[in-house]
């Protein structure tokens, strides 16, 4: 149910790779505690995710998977708002609107799109490119107040609010011009190959992740071959022991507890033992989730019904901002 008297959060995942524990850290978890005190509003976003090729079957496996994840994880179905992007073309034409006011250079400068296409190349889509106005088009429709982000994705809520402004100063106030709530740290889990660079759950090594569906073994195995330093000493350094910073991260938000805590009891013991003790909290934390996610699995109908809802309810708030972008622009006749 919408409660027009709270502010709104739209947050969304997309559909693809394996869900980390640093997506649940860094995100959902977050997402969980948000849902008392704004209308929130979490979409599964496949078409971000076609912007690479996906496989048509496993696309819609993952599609229901990511419900079941946001659903075992906490997101309460009668609390927030849970559609899948696709089911609203309202999206993709809010995004072709926002687009002729998006000038080139503009999307040039999106240091994510650089990112990708550097690794990507040649095979660039103009999908990706465009990537963030369909972004903007999803955080506008929904007249939101507030996108959870990690500090990574500031420049995408930046970006959304420069093309409210535009569009307002063009055609009349219509959209609310959204705020990021910036994440706290677990927004940034790093991979476990490489402490440099943040977890994905795209990765093409799989010892990268800790995926949330990951079997006990294989997490002891990954956290046991997780890149760390030469030294012996169980401290906080990014700079000088990533390795080790990421593991204490992780371990002290499974745990809630302080690092500098963490540091006084690890101080006479080896990377070994501290390896083990981590991957131990990692599965203490999943074993329950995955319990509710496979029980969550024996029974898919029930989950298409909690997404046919959620689209019902965010399609009504999309019809009713397109109606009126459209009248602003002189679509209407």
């Amino acid at each position: 149910m919408i409660n027009n008297q709270l502010k709104t959060i739209f947050s969304a995942a997309q559909p693809s790779g394996n869900l980390h524990i640093g997506n649940y850290l860094g995100a959902i978890k977050q997402w969980v505690e948000l849902q008392d005190k704004y209308n929130c509003i979490f979409s599964i976003v496949d078409y971000h995710a076609i912007t690479v090729y996906q496989e048509p079957q496993k696309l819609r496996e993952k599609i229901l998977e990511t419900a079941m994840i946001y659903l075992a994880a906490g997101i309460d179905s009668k609390k927030s708002t849970i559609f899948v992007q696709s089911n609203i073309s309202e999206h993709t034409e809010l995004a072709w609107i926002l687009n002729t006011i998006t000038k080139i250079p503009e999307l040039e400068l999106m240091t994510q799109f650089k990112d990708k296409a550097k690794r990507l190349r040649n095979k660039v889509s103009v999908g990706l490119f465009d990537y963030p106005v369909l972004m903007a088009a999803d955080i506008l429709l929904y007249k939101t107040d507030f996108v959870p982000v990690g500090e990574d994705q500031k420049q995408h809520i930046e970006f959304a609010r420069m093309l409210a402004r535009k569009f307002n100063n063009l055609y009349g106030e219509t959209f609310i011009e959204p705020k990021e709530i910036i994440l706290k740290e677990g927004a940034r889990i790093m991979g476990l190959d490489d402490p440099t660079r943040k977890m994905s759950k795209s990765a093409e090594n799989q010892n990268n992740y800790i995926a949330l569906t990951d079997e006990p073994f294989l997490i002891k195995e990954k956290i046991k071959r997780a890149v760390t330093d030469s030294s012996k000493e169980i401290i906080y350094d990014e700079e000088k022991k990533p390795g080790i910073s990421n593991l204490l991260t992780i371990y002290s938000l499974l745990l809630n507890k302080p690092i500098k805590q963490l540091e006084k009891e690890y101080q006479n013991k080896n990377y070994g033992e501290f390896k083990n003790d981590v991957a131990d909290a990692v599965i203490e934390f999943l074993t329950p989730f995955q319990k509710k996610l496979n029980k969550l699995k024996e029974n898919p109908d029930k989950i298409k019904k909690i997404l046919k809802d959620g689209t019902e309810k965010a399609s009504e708030i999309a019809k009713n901002t397109l109606k009126e972008v459209k009248n602003k622009m002189g679509l209407n006749y």
